[in-house]
């Protein structure tokens, strides 16, 4: 055990790897052929000069037609940064050096995460090209190029080199979803939701008399002519306005339906595909790109991990590092027993939407904090729909029942205390939360 660690250490720093140097087989072929050709000599045994001549021949040629010269194996780098339909490549360029005949390099494989499997080709092959594409959001290890490279009938080989690992970070998927009217509060002086005061805007106001300082075209001529006494009446309008939201992420646990899986880990992943946390971050850089196309500002809270939020801000730059941050974020993701929400991670009379599956009370204070303070507050559910219980445990049924009247309750508490409470597995719209609470 020793050695063969010992082989694999060496491997990994290069050494004796980096030059061509004979294998097992062809000092096995060269003893074997000298040993059964002497002793058929002795003994005057013909069958065993016959089996022995092949393996001494073969290994004279293997050595007479060494490959020689210096392999050099490049790879052009992938982009860091992709999205999930994005289908790229990775080009592989080889020198194999003179008479080698046997590439064996390792390539990503479509369906398998990861490098991928290690495929044999011919030395010949100067330029290999293998398509990357993982539909799993988040950081991941797509690209490691191991190679070795084998002369005649592979006694002589070049490796097997190691290569560097290469990882891309595949952005959250941007989903189109329909916004809702702000509460009445919002923050700045041009956008797209109607404010309280008079403006440029489309929603009509109200119908007045002209007053020095309207404008001409704002005159509604009907009203006018129709007036007894001659006056010029004009039509005013809401003015439009943006709004600052803060996507508050829950990212202290991840669940998904089977709760048997629950307190064990994935293996090779930081987020399980259709749960919690899965859902939380598509709905969060879906959200953020529906309300920046308004040109709302948007910014990230990590409940969990405060130092790793984003402060509000406006435009598609700002999109490129939530859904960047998110997915760091989500690479950080661990039980915190205090989730933060505090006052300077909020703007005054910003919307908050906290996107969580709420399976403890200090979520729920959290909330109920920020709603005091000011802040209209939209509550996500994101626990998944359908939870089985663990069959394993002859309690499973009573636990599962327990958990959704305690889940049950916290929302209701929500509700009671002024936060509007949506669930997203149920395919409810935040527009059309945001249209109930602005009326």
């Amino acid at each position: 055990m020793s050695m063969r660690a010992e082989r694999i250490r060496q491997a990994l720093r290069g050494g004796r790897n980096e030059t061509w140097h004979s294998t097992e087989t062809m000092r096995r072929a060269l003893l074997l052929g000298v040993g059964l050709v002497v002793v058929g000599v002795i003994m005057h045994k013909v069958e065993l000069v016959l089996v022995g001549a092949p393996l001494l021949i073969s290994g004279v040629l293997a050595v007479l037609a060494a490959p020689s010269g210096v392999p050099a194996v490049k790879v052009t780098r992938p982009p860091r940064t992709a999205e999930t339909t994005d289908t790229t490549s990775v080009i592989v360029e080889i020198e194999p050096g003179e008479n080698a005949e046997l590439l064996a390099i390792r390539l990503p494989t479509k369906g398998i995460s990861g490098p991928g499997l290690v495929h044999l080709l011919p030395a010949s092959a100067r330029r290999v090209s293998a398509p990357l594409r993982r539909s799993a959001w988040g950081v991941g290890v797509d690209v490691r190029v191991d190679h070795l490279l084998a002369g005649p009938d592979a006694m002589v080989v070049h490796g097997p080199m190691v290569g560097s690992d290469m990882s891309r970070t595949v952005l959250p998927p941007l989903d189109k979803l329909p916004v809702g009217p702000m509460p009445p509060r919002p923050a700045g002086l041009v956008g797209a939701h109607r404010s309280r005061r008079p403006g440029d805007g489309v929603e009509l106001r109200d119908i007045r008399r002209f007053q020095p300082g309207d404008r001409l075209r704002g005159i509604d001529w009907r009203v006018s002519l129709r007036s007894d006494n001659g006056e010029l009446y004009v039509r005013e309008r809401h003015a439009t306005a943006d709004a600052d939201i803060v996507l508050a992420l829950d990212t202290r646990s991840d669940v998904v339906p089977d709760m048997s899986e629950w307190p064990t880990s994935l293996l090779g992943a930081t987020v399980r595909p259709g749960g919690s946390l899965d859902t939380a971050v598509r709905a969060a850089v879906s959200l953020a790109a529906s309300y920046l196309r308004l040109g709302d500002r948007v910014g990230l809270v990590d409940l969990g991990r405060p130092q790793l939020g984003l402060a509000p801000a406006v435009g598609r730059r700002q999109l490129l590092r939530l859904r960047n941050q998110i997915v760091v974020c989500a690479a950080n993701a661990g039980w915190s027993p205090m989730p933060v929400l505090t006052e300077r991670q909020v703007p005054s009379g910003a919307v908050v939407i906290v996107l969580s599956p709420f399976l403890d009370d200090t979520i729920v204070q959290a909330a109920v904090h920020a709603a005091r303070r000011g802040n209209r507050v939209l509550a996500v559910d994101v626990l998944p729909s359908g939870l089985i219980a663990d069959r394993s445990d002859r309690w499973g049924e009573v636990v599962r029942r327990v958990l959704l009247l305690e889940h049950a309750a916290r929302l209701t508490a929500l509700r009671d205390r002024g936060v509007a409470v949506m669930s997203w597995s149920d395919g409810g719209s935040v527009a059309d939360l945001l249209r109930r609470v602005r009326r």
